[in-house]
């Protein structure tokens, strides 16, 4: 037998795919829905990737209530890096939508496109996980952390009492699965 190539399709996967079997068993309503949620997502990326752009590029929006306005613009205005992996160790890092490190204080911007309300322990773990990398002790630096989301900024100003336990968790953590990675081979 001589199968098609779909060369094209190489790497892609369908939304009604094999791998995710479970549309088989969905509603009219509830697949609609969830390919709606899958748009709404790879939105949510075309406007993180346009943000860092706009951010590396210093190119400012109009100035206005918007979330992605406010958010793109304070990146510029803190002159923050965009899209900053943060590293403790192959089990444990995630990259910051922006952040610097200047005169001693730690600012870390999350954008949020979606729906579904934010958390601000996303940010903390990035706190976390910046002090781990970078050997720094959380009370001694100023925190800000700042969701923004709903055309809205969530500020918060975690101290060590909130970022310490996460690192130690991290570490913990990582010794866990180190530990089962070694009997596994």
């Amino acid at each position: 037998m001589n199968f098609n190539k779909h060369l094209n399709l190489i790497g892609q996967h369908a939304f009604l795919g094999a791998s995710k079997y479970h549309w088989i068993n969905y509603s009219s309503d509830k697949i609609a829905t969830s390919y709606s949620n899958f748009l709404a997502a790879q939105r949510g990326t075309e406007l993180h990737e346009f943000a860092a752009q706009c951010i590396r590029l210093g190119q400012k929006l109009p100035k206005s209530k918007k979330t992605l306005n406010m958010y793109v613009n304070d990146g510029i205005g803190y002159r923050m890096e965009p899209e900053q992996i943060l590293y403790y160790s192959e089990n444990c890092f995630g990259t910051a939508d922006t952040i610097s490190f200047r005169k001693n204080v730690l600012r870390i911007h999350d954008f949020k496109s979606g729906l579904v309300p934010a958390h601000m322990e996303q940010l903390y773990i990035y706190a976390a996980l910046f002090c781990l990398e970078y050997k720094t002790k959380p009370g001694e630096i100023d925190i800000e952390t700042r969701l923004y989301q709903f055309d809205d900024i969530l500020i918060d100003n975690p101290g060590a009492d909130i970022i310490l336990p996460i690192m130690d968790k991290i570490i913990v953590f990582d010794k866990i699965i180190n530990k089962i990675k070694e009997q596994e081979s």
